[in-house]
């Protein structure tokens, strides 16, 4: 998780983008936390969790993605791993609400129906889960968001420059 959170901020660093605000939707122990927050030290973090016990131990927001609200958008939203416990539909307004939540950039990554066929260790990987193409989830990121790579994507709209050769 260490290599994830320094992608995540050196990506956020790079983009200029000032990160005030996290949101982790299905944090669940909350693996990035504490790098996100010693990358990131001016950045308020919430963690957001389904799981009523994780909230009690750890003291995330309870709520579902699809269908949380905020006060006001995170300047980052980070979903690692999570929509693929969603079936279609909820995946589909949770992908929907990242651009009600988020201002500036968006790591998101999902288990897809390829990476769960030739990348996965499949006796450490959970084979309960929805999966989908990568093709479907962006489709569904592109109208609000720009794909930057590597996870990282940046809301249309907002003041961040991403040269062309840098985007697919």
């Amino acid at each position: 998780m260490r290599a994830r959170a320094r992608l995540i901020g050196a990506g956020c660093e790079y983009l200029g983008l000032p990160v005030r605000r996290i949101l982790e939707a299905g944090c669940g122990t909350g693996l990035l936390r504490a790098q996100l927050r010693r990358l990131l030290p001016r950045a308020q973090y919430l963690g957001l969790e389904a799981s009523e016990y994780l909230c009690r131990r750890y003291g995330w927001q309870h709520g579902r993605i699809e269908d949380y609200r905020a006060a006001a958008p995170f300047d980052l939203v980070v979903c690692y791993d999570v929509l693929q416990y969603l079936d279609s539909a909820a995946a589909t307004r949770a992908l929907a609400n990242f651009s009600r939540l988020c201002r500036g950039a968006l790591y998101f990554s999902a288990l897809t129906r390829h990476d769960f066929r030739h990348n996965c260790d499949l006796r450490r990987t959970d084979p309960h889960v929805h999966l989908r193409s990568a093709h479907w989830y962006r489709a569904q990121l592109t109208p609000r968001f720009r794909e930057a790579g590597l996870g990282l994507w940046l809301r249309r709209g907002a003041p961040l420059t991403l040269w062309e050769l840098e985007s697919d």
